[in-house]
């Protein structure tokens, strides 16, 4: 064993109090040329921003049939046009491929507490909100522990009928088991869970990517699409460039086994924010351009990658 150690061994340096990694000769030898050129991305002019945390996805998620029913419900064109305004396409992290997104039709009713929405504007939109709050916490005969946004309308609705009883406006019995609704919070209730105070960066152009996945699956957004829980957007000004940047082979592999990613089983990995921006990119010049053709190797051309260290990058 001491032989084969001796035989083995590399040394690695760990000069500082960053999280380290132990890697192999080539892999230090790759992480090394990255660095030597390429600048952190917490240093860059970016932001990062994870996906809208709804509470009831099951509500404020919806397809084409039930956005096209909830315009059809409003009462005038004025009504429409806001609510036209209000629902907004959605890209889940399912959606999100390698360079490119497929859209699966569904719309995001955006109603961020960061905004100050007046429902009161949106008839349609509250009428579909209140029907389906009804239907929910019905369903399965199963006893619902509620948050207090609902607590008026089961009053209300047990006024109406007498199918509902509140306890302590916060608990509605029916019979069965419990399940808990969305998480209490002091936003009003027909409003997402998180605050959303970044809402207007949706509309750039920025780079959305899954949070789980199997792989370097950026993609490059300029349609002002939301996206979901299970996915981040990244704001900058080289948003195009760092989308091909961080796609790239090169740019896998150095997150997956340099740079300390987080590895959920055999294939799947976690793009962790706080391990991403440890990553060092190249900062392009103004007349820089990638050839969408090979993007890979005018990466590797960039970071000086050899032969050796390409055939070790694309085994993996």
């Amino acid at each position: 064993m001491s032989n084969f150690v001796q035989q083995q061994h590399t040394v690695c340096e760990f000069s500082d109090s960053n999280s380290w990694v132990i890697l192999s000769p080539i892999e230090q030898s790759i992480k090394n040329k990255i660095e030597a050129v390429g600048v952190p991305l917490k240093d860059w002019n970016i932001n990062i921003y994870r996906g809208v945390l709804t509470g009831c996805n099951e509500a404020f998620i919806i397809n084409t049939e039930k956005r096209d029913e909830i315009l059809s419900n409003c009462k005038d064109e004025a009504e429409r046009k806001r609510t036209e305004e209000l629902i907004r396409p959605i890209l889940r992290g399912r959606d999100i491929k390698r360079y490119e997104y497929s859209w699966a039709d569904l719309y995001l009713i955006a109603t961020f507490p960061a905004r100050h929405y007046d429902i009161e504007q949106y008839p349609a939109v509250k009428a579909y909100l209140l029907s389906f709050a009804e239907d929910y916490l019905r369903k399965n005969g199963c006893e619902w522990v509620v948050a207090d946004y609902l607590a008026d309308y089961c009053r209300q609705k047990l006024s109406q009928t007498g199918k509902f009883i509140v306890i302590n406006g916060t608990e509605l019995s029916i019979s069965g088991k419990k399940e808990k609704a969305r998480k209490k919070t002091s936003n009003k209730w027909f409003e997402t869970q998180d605050s959303i105070s970044y809402w207007e960066d949706f509309d750039k152009p920025k780079i959305v990517y899954p949070e789980t996945t199997q792989g370097a699956y950026f993609a490059f957004d300029d349609k002002g699409f939301y996206i979901d829980k299970t996915c981040f957007i990244l704001i900058s000004n080289d948003a195009e460039y760092l989308q091909h940047t961080l796609s790239s082979r090169l740019f896998e592999f150095a997150y997956k086994c340099i740079f300390a990613s987080v590895e959920l089983g055999e294939h799947g990995y976690q793009y962790n924010k706080h391990a991403l921006v440890k990553l060092p990119v190249i900062k392009p010049s103004k007349s820089f351009k990638f050839d969408d053709n090979d993007i890979d190797s005018q990466i590797y051309k960039l970071y000086n990658i050899s032969k050796t260290q390409i055939d070790e990058i694309e085994s993996i």
